[in-house]
């Protein structure tokens, strides 16, 4: 097993260590903090299949700023009702045994897959993936319209939360 695997399996283990741990805290702050550190995680993993760019976006904008963005929403909303309401579900073992039945069906599923044993092919030293991505997120015939919703999408929750955190009661 090469060093690179074993960097992998640690920062796999850690992802879904980290990702266990946003569905399971009791505190809402500290899932968001979780996610921060999963979200972490997909970005070495990003990092580690060569990646770069996807691997500092994903740190830039998930971390940076969609998560903190959650953290602020959270801590301006739910001020009056962290120590009155309930923070879990009752019911959180049906969401529990779905998880294990689903992660059980897709083990039988792949245990056959001859693509766990292959190794990617290699990209070409000519080959402009930043520049590619560029082109799709500003080419109208690509991803603008999706790209711009979801700039929309934040705007709205950053106002709404502002409103609401500032709203007289």
């Amino acid at each position: 097993m090469t060093g690179e695997q074993i960097i992998f399996l640690i920062t796999a283990g850690y992802t879904l260590g980290s990702g266990l741990m946003v569905v399971t805290t009791r505190n809402l702050v500290h899932a968001a903090l979780w996610l921060v550190a999963t979200l972490f995680g997909v970005a070495v993993t990003y990092a580690l299949l060569n990646a770069n760019f996807i691997a500092v976006v994903q740190i830039v904008v998930y971390i940076g700023a969609i998560a903190i963005l959650f953290i602020f929403a959270v801590m301006l909303t739910r001020k009056d009702l962290r120590d009155n309401t309930p923070q879990m579900n009752k019911n959180w073992w049906v969401g529990a045994l779905l998880a294990v039945l689903t992660f059980a069906g897709f083990a039988f599923l792949l245990q056959g897959w001859s693509g766990f044993s292959k190794t990617a092919a290699a990209i070409p030293s000519e080959f402009d993936a930043v520049g590619a991505l560029g082109e799709a997120l500003v080419s109208p015939n690509a991803y603008v319209l999706p790209f711009e919703v979801a700039s929309v999408l934040l705007l709205a929750a950053l106002v709404g939360a502002v409103y609401l955190a500032f709203n007289k009661k």
